[in-house]
């Protein structure tokens, strides 16, 4: 298996295109101001290029993990050893039979949500309690983090 360093591009992406709409100010934006305890003004004097750029690597290292939530085949690539010179006939009879199943978007997605779910909500979660946020605050965010993971595991997985 290659990793197709396109897909993690267009994956990292994607989650600052979907951070445009989910925190636009007609969406959720807004309220999370307002939860996040954010004014107009603190946004100002930030540096909005390192900001963006940062998000955008932080992207990329997410989606290169959702790889090995999303794509069951690096699995049996980790059985192996991951060199594929040491492995047996049957491993490559089983790649022949297996090797793009559970491969779409969808497979991703739903692995994505997931992802979104059991570790991005307890992460936040558990950072916005000690910072004394609201549910508000974990909703909104979390949301964030299902939906972006879910387009992004859609991406990484189906892009074949």
């Amino acid at each position: 298996m290659e990793i197709n360093f396109l897909a993690l591009i267009a994956a990292a992406v994607s989650a600052l295109v979907v951070g445009f709409v989910w925190y636009n100010p007609k969406v959720f934006g807004t309220a999370w101001m307002k939860a996040a305890d954010m004014t107009e003004e603190k946004m100002k004097g930030a540096n909005m290029g390192k900001i963006f750029a940062l998000a955008l690597f932080f992207a990329f290292l997410l989606a290169f993990a959702l790889q090995f939530i999303t794509i069951h085949q690096t699995g049996a690539l980790g059985m192996v050893g991951g060199d594929l010179s040491t492995a047996k006939p049957s491993f490559q009879a089983f790649m022949d039979d297996y090797g793009t199943a559970y491969r779409t978007f969808k497979h991703g997605a739903l692995h994505g949500v997931i992802a979104g779910i059991f570790i991005a909500l307890p992460i936040i979660g558990t950072n916005a309690l000690f910072e004394r946020k609201g549910a508000k605050y974990i909703f909104i965010n979390s949301g964030y983090w299902i939906v972006t993971l879910s387009v992004m595991g859609a991406i990484v997985c189906g892009w074949v």
